[in-house]
Formats: structure tokens, sequence, C-alpha cells
């Protein structure tokens, strides 16, 4: 039976918390990446976050990425590497400490951003991250792009990973995510991010950008909470999943 988590970053956009298009997502996945400080994120934003995700059931992450807030993680930063694992150790400690108080679990870790992107290809940056986790506990799970040597990093520092794939997100044919500054780069369409996510589920592959085929083996996929329309994105992937007979659950250490 085909099985894959459904993840989301989420506490890194105070009105969705207020409006509830955030705990409206919950509804459909089952694990949550929270922004801890970095980014995006606050203490009350996480305690905030940990508690919805604890009612609705769901696996809680640290998402860390580069310290810019005005740019919201998105800009690509030149720290030196030692820089880059004390902040992400630092940011993985203020997620830890809020879910502690809140009598919940950082199961996994996933970069943010920037911080993510630069890291798919440059193995020092993915080896400063695993650096920066490992400060603080190498029992989490590390979440990483499909296919990309950021994962082969994670493994050989000693981590359990998870090869993640996107709904939201159209790909390059050399199975990278297409840059946002690309127009069509974001998919807002349900249907079609649910034909992509089961592409991905069932077949392990995605179209790309130039229309050809590629392999993208993942174990959980991504739908951004700030995506147009998010909430109906992730409700429509979770029946078109379910419906073609594949488990949904939360990613885990074990």
């Amino acid at each position: 039976m085909k099985r894959i988590d459904l993840n989301c970053d989420m506490g890194e956009l105070p009105e969705a918390i207020a409006d509830g298009t955030q705990e409206a997502l919950m509804r459909s996945i089952t694990s949550v990446n929270i922004a801890c400080g970095g980014h995006a994120g606050d203490e009350q934003t996480m305690k905030t976050t940990i508690e919805q995700a604890l009612r609705w059931k769901l696996a809680i992450g640290a998402h860390p990425g580069y310290p810019d807030r005005v740019n919201f993680g998105r800009l690509e930063l030149k720290m030196p590497l030692s820089e880059i694992a004390a902040s992400v150790f630092e940011q993985v400690c203020a997620l830890a400490e809020v879910a502690n108080r809140c009598g919940a679990r950082v199961v996994h870790v996933k970069p943010h951003g920037a911080l993510y992107n630069q890291a798919v290809s440059n193995r020092e940056l993915a080896g400063a991250i695993a650096e920066g986790v490992a400060r603080w506990n190498k029992d989490v799970v590390l979440v990483g792009l499909a296919g990309s040597p950021m994962l082969d990093v994670f493994r050989e520092a000693g981590f359990a990973v998870a090869a993640e794939a996107f709904a939201d997100r159209r790909y390059e044919p050399d199975g990278t995510l297409r840059s946002r500054k690309f127009e069509d780069a974001l998919i807002s369409n349900p249907e079609e991010a649910a034909w992509q996510a089961l592409g991905i589920a069932e077949r392990g592959v995605v179209i790309a950008s130039d229309g050809s085929e590629v392999a993208v083996e993942a174990q959980t996929l991504c739908i951004h909470s700030d995506t147009p329309g998010a909430p109906e994105i992730a409700a429509t992937v979770a029946r078109t999943l379910r419906e073609a007979g594949v488990t949904i659950s939360g990613l885990s250490r074990a």
C-alpha cells in the first residue's frame, strides 16, 4: 500500500493564525513545520501553532531559515557556515523549548526558503544545517528535496531522512523547484496540485516545466500555507490521495 505524509509550513503569518486559515489547513495534513524565529515566528506563534497541531494530532517539526525576517528567508545570504549552524541550533532549540512546555515533541526539521534551496546542491551548507540540528538532537528526521545531495549529507551525518516533493510547486527538468521569480512557479489550482501529488505518490514522477517526466521518489509532500487557496488545495490533495488508496500518515523517527 502506498503511504505518504502531507506537510505544511506554518507559524509564519500571524494573520493566517488569526483568521483561521492555519487551522483550516490542519484538517487535511499530517505534519507541520513551524517557523521558529529566523525568517518568521515568535514564542506566541510557536505556542499557538503547536497547540493547534496537538488538537489535530499532527507530527510537529521545526522550520529554521535564514535569520532574515525582512525578506522572509527567501533571499540567499552569504553567512559563514559556523554562523548558519549556530542559527539553526538556536531556532530549533527555541521551538523545542516551547513544545516541551506544551507537552509536545519535535520529530522532524525542515529548512526553509533560500536556506533549503541552496542546501539542495551545496553539500557544505547542508552539513552546516545537520551540524546545527545535531547540537540539539540527532534523534529526529531531516527533511530535504527528493533526489538531492542534501539528503546524502543528512544521512552521512547520522540522521533519518524524509525525501520531500511539492504538490503546489512546478519543477525543472533536473528535479529542482522552478524559481519563484517565474509567474508559473506556484500551482494554485487545487485539481492540478492534486494531480501532481497523485503522480508523485503513485508513480514517483512529476511533469517538469518543459513537459518532460521527472522521477521524484518522496516520503512527504509539501503544501505551502501561503499559496493562494491553500486550505482548498490541501483538502483536494488529501481527498484525491485517499480515494486512490494512498494512506496519509505523519512523519516519525521510527
